[in-house]
């Protein structure tokens, strides 16, 4: 599929998810977190680099929106922007190190890179507010000369705030993703040794991935903050990047529509799950080992291989009918003449 249909796919999705759910809450947390699974993918699909560090890159976002709107009171677009600014760098501090080490040891990098985040994050609680996270976050409107022009005051709203945004950083990672420096991460991807023979900086590369995906996942984290109002600690901690890590393998690696499909069956389903038992974990839990088993290639390649059955289906009906009309029309009998 080309780009434009991966955009159409996405507008689609963006338009239908007002009209079939009834939370304007759950259906920006879905775009949020697929901005977030689509930053994870750039790394793991297109890079071949697993990271638990999203969350660092996420809670940096949330803490910094809260500081900008609640204590030094910049205005939100500027807010948002610094948040951006301060994922990527985060991920920059991060990629520089853990980009030395390869497999095993660059995963226990990230881990503890995430796990020092979030004990900085405990015991600063003068910056960050510690186990209660910082509190009364505002969603100002958008305004210009003192005339509003968007309000965000209700959940749906700031879904439309949060659409816009997604579907401009869908468009902007589609265009890295089918750049001449996108196909060089698949080079890496695919066969590390051979694109360093080739004379490909892979570190540089590698690092380049990195401040792309913190500065998207801290978008999120900063969006995800301003619609709970609050910047908890447990945006900070090692279950938000294992929940973005999952997101990404459900929906599929290697495709950035595939993130949003991830994040949107994720919690649909832990939305749903969680109204018909307490302890919904643990459906959620056999749910999610049954797609792994069943779905290596995630929700996109069932998608891919389904399609690819109708379209087999349908090529084959159109030859029968096809040789069935060449016979038909051989002789008013139905019947071919021997010479």
């Amino acid at each position: 599929m080309t780009k434009h249909t991966h955009l159409l796919l996405a507008l689609a999705v963006v338009l239908v998810m007002p009209l079939f759910m009834h939370s304007g809450s759950l259906a920006s947390e879905v775009l949020i977190f697929g901005l977030a699974a689509m930053g994870c993918n750039l790394l793991l699909g297109f890079t071949g680099l697993l990271s638990f560090g999203q969350g660092i890159f996420f809670g940096l976002g949330s803490y910094t929106i809260a500081l900008t709107l609640t204590r030094w009171q910049l205005p939100m677009p500027l807010a948002l922007a610094l948040a951006v600014v301060m994922g990527a760098l985060g991920a920059a501090i991060v990629g520089w190190v853990a980009i030395r080490q390869r497999g095993t040891y660059f995963v226990m990098l990230t881990l503890a890179f995430a796990q020092m985040f979030y004990f900085i994050a405990y015991t600063a609680t003068g910056l960050t507010g510690g186990d209660n996270g910082l509190l009364d976050i505002p969603r100002p409107s958008i305004t210009v000369f003192g005339q509003t022009l968007w309000p965000l005051t209700s959940p749906w709203q700031f879904y439309g705030f949060v659409a816009a945004i997604f579907m401009v950083a869908f468009w902007l990672l589609l265009k890295v993703s089918k750049s001449t420096f996108g196909r060089t991460l698949l080079a890496v991807r695919d066969n590390e040794e051979r694109a360093g023979a080739i004379g490909y900086n892979l570190k540089l590369l590698k690092l380049q991935a990195f401040v792309i995906s913190g500065a998207v996942t801290g978008l999120a984290g900063a969006l995800h903050a301003m619609m709970t109002g609050i910047a908890p600690l447990s945006n900070a901690e090692y279950h938000t990047s294992e929940m973005i890590l999952v997101m990404t393998v459900i929906g599929g690696t290697g495709n950035l529509f595939a993130s949003v499909l991830g994040s949107a069956f994720y919690l649909l389903l832990a939305d749903w799950l969680s109204t018909l038992w307490p302890r919904w974990l643990l459906l959620l839990g056999l749910v999610l080992i049954a797609v792994s088993l069943g779905m290596q290639r995630g929700l996109w390649g069932l998608g891919e291989t389904f399609w690819g059955l109708v379209r087999g289906k349908r090529g084959q009906a159109s030859d029968k009918a096809n040789a069935h009309a060449g016979v038909d029309a051989s002789t008013p009998g139905g019947q071919e003449v021997q010479p």
